[in-house]
């Protein structure tokens, strides 16, 4: 079962997700179509299906049609960029971020038992 993206396409959303982040971890991540390692990552988060969906939000963002909302979430949060990249953000703290090869799903499963209740 896919999970239920939720598209990240405005930096005004931004703000969305961190209020957000106080009843619910939310997690953006970075992709690059054009990335083999950036597919394999999508394709690994997508197989987790209702295991997300029943404990976070998840927002996609595509590096290359939204460049100036990935380098806002870069800046925002202080976290370079990189593409595939992961972050989790609970209470308005990035509590995990993986890239490339690490975004994995056992590293997003624990981290989201650390935050949820």
């Amino acid at each position: 079962m896919q999970t239920d993206w939720i598209p990240l396409t405005n930096e005004d959303k931004i703000d969305t997700i961190i209020s957000e982040s106080h009843q619910r971890p939310q997690i953006i991540f970075k992709h690059s179509i054009y990335c083999s390692v950036s597919s394999r990552a999508y394709q690994r988060l997508s197989s987790m299906g209702s295991e997300i969906d029943e404990k976070a939000d998840i927002h996609y963002l595509d590096v290359i049609n939204s460049r100036p909302v990935s380098i806002a979430v870069a800046e925002r949060f202080r976290i370079p960029h990189e593409s595939p990249q992961l972050l989790i953000i609970s209470n308005e703290e990035v509590i995990l971020h993986k890239s490339h090869g690490a975004v994995q799903e056992d590293a997003v499963m624990e981290a989201l038992k650390m935050v949820i209740r």
